[in-house]
């Protein structure tokens, strides 16, 4: 943990970062720059960044397209060997990147370290598909043909990433495309600069070529819309909000651009009648107020079987009223601040739209806590909703803050309805004894993640990632699905008849 007296030595110098461009660690073009502020303390500014513009991305693009020859050319193992190279500095440099994130994001140090620990986890599973980025081969119909598949890069790739997962979710797309032979452009979320930065810095000294990893930093209508318009991107990964998302789809339709999208979700942990409640209650607090619940996959709806809704709402509420909320440097803080002032006054209308709910009832939490430590930063209560209907808006949408709703159900027919009778399919958990509910319910559960005793987060990076309905569009993160959204397929075919043979047309005789 971070002592006191580093912090304070942390705030009195404020450091000034660049875009990375070809190589070379380059000011914006604009001149200008924003602060990132520690949301846990508003007074505490991390550095400035270039608030880049479309010269920037232009710039990025150009450096990424004059690199790609030559790394699509790289054999994908001496790819995958320059990326291992990257895990053993993200690993060697993990503590620092740890706290770094913590003070720029304010989601506690456990959590910060898991993240970078999944960008490392990322990078070494990533690499080893640099010797496998497996094709097939496959009988031809015609004799004396061979016919087989193989993978090519698509070329240049737009990352547009968020702020909640600030080094995992870049991992994610980054790394994949590299291995593939793409060159990327990652535009980082606004919030979160300086760990998208650590992770670029470690490229650069892992001996990524220049060009082959662009950075540009700034916010969405400035570089995020000029990145996805751009002529010569062909392919725009995408995390973040449904709208955002929706608008990302459309302009990528207009030019015929691959596009993936991970967006939100409103995930639901059942209790049946059989669960181990207090583990059901460990697994909600978990999964609803880790990282202050600014998760897609936060388990923001609770649907309790009525046999022990009443016990498991008692201990619900009174494990959270316990939750430590504080800066996350500080080791006892189990809760860190929502990231900025505008997710604050979102979070906060969702709790007064549940106030004003019909029968809904705000068991605790509901506040903005504003004296002494808190004065200067962006901390809500953990908040618990009880008595919630499953079609009221705090059961609907998506909240994306320290706030769950409970909502009762008598039989496991009408929990999964209640579960998947929502826009949409990220992650889903049950918490019963029954072998047979729980494959029951993965059966019936429609979403992309399904978890039997355990909360609604948790990815790992071997398995796909990813939701159905409004959550996604369709494709998968992690695991080895993620290589077919950054390549292309190929199919080839040699025919060494010596003669014309027409498929289809020349049947072959038996």
């Amino acid at each position: 943990m971070v002592k006191a007296k580093e912090a304070k030595k942390a705030k009195t110098s404020t450091k000034t970062f660049h875009n990375y461009i070809g190589g070379e660690w380059t000011k914006s073009a604009s001149g200008e720059s924003f602060e990132n502020l520690n949301p846990a303390d508003t007074t505490d500014v991390i550095g400035r960044f270039p608030a880049s513009n479309e010269e920037d991305v232009n710039r990025a693009v150009e450096a990424a397209k004059n690199a790609a020859t030559k790394w699509r050319r790289t054999p994908a193992p001496k790819r995958a060997e320059i990326l291992f190279r990257l895990g053993e500095i993200l690993r060697a440099n993990k503590d620092r990147f740890t706290r770094e994130m913590t003070r720029e994001m304010g989601k506690v140090t456990k959590e910060a370290g898991g993240d970078v620990q999944e960008a490392i986890d990322c990078t070494y599973y990533t690499a080893g598909e640099g010797r496998r980025l497996h094709g097939f081969t496959t009988p031809a119909e015609m004799p004396n043909k061979f016919a087989m598949c193989v993978r090519q890069p698509v070329g240049i790739c737009g990352l547009i990433t968020p702020f909640n997962f600030p080094m995992a979710i870049p991992s994610w797309k980054l790394i994949p495309a590299l291995v593939c032979g793409n060159t990327v452009v990652l535009k980082s979320g606004e919030d979160v600069p300086l760990s998208a930065l650590n992770l670029v810095k470690s490229c650069e000294e892992a001996g990524i070529p220049k060009g082959v990893v662009n950075l540009v930093n700034g916010h969405g209508a400035e570089v995020g819309a000029p990145l996805v318009g751009h002529k010569d991107v062909r392919l725009i990964s995408f995390t973040g909000s449904t709208d955002t998302g929706r608008n990302i789809a459309e302009q990528c339709a207009q030019t015929n651009k691959i596009v993936s999208l991970e967006m939100g979700g409103k995930n639901a942990i059942i209790v049946m009648d059989d669960a181990d409640v207090e583990n059901a209650v460990e697994g909600s607090l978990w999964g609803a107020f880790g990282t202050s619940g600014q998760r897609c996959t936060a388990s923001s709806r609770l649907v309790v079987h009525r046999k022990v809704y009443k016990k498991f709402c008692e201990k619900l509420v009174e494990r959270v009223k316990q939750l430590k909320v504080g800066n996350g440097l500080e080791a006892k803080t189990e809760v860190g601040p929502v990231i900025n002032q505008a997710a604050m006054e979102k979070i906060l209308g969702y709790i007064e739209i549940g106030q004003k709910e019909d029968k809904a009832k705000l068991a605790c939490g509901g506040n903005r806590l504003t004296r002494g430590d808190y004065a200067k930063g962006y901390f809500i209560e953990p908040t618990v909703f009880t008595d919630v209907a499953p079609t009221m808006r705090i059961g609907q949408e998506e909240i994306f803050g320290p706030v769950t709703s409970v909502i009762p159900f008598s039989t496991l027919d009408e929990a999964i309805d209640i579960v998947n009778n929502v826009p949409y399919g990220l992650s889903s958990a049950i918490y019963t004894q029954d072998v047979n509910q729980a494959f029951y319910a993965m059966q019936e559960l429609y979403t992309g993640i399904c978890y039997v005793n355990s909360a609604t987060i948790g990815a790992e990076v071997h398995l796909p990632f990813g939701g159905t309905k409004a959550t996604g569009n369709g494709h998968r993160e992690a695991g080895t699905q993620v290589l077919d959204i950054f390549t292309e397929w190929k199919s080839l075919y040699v025919d060494y008849s010596g003669k014309l043979q027409r498929a289809q047309i020349d049947l072959v005789e038996i």
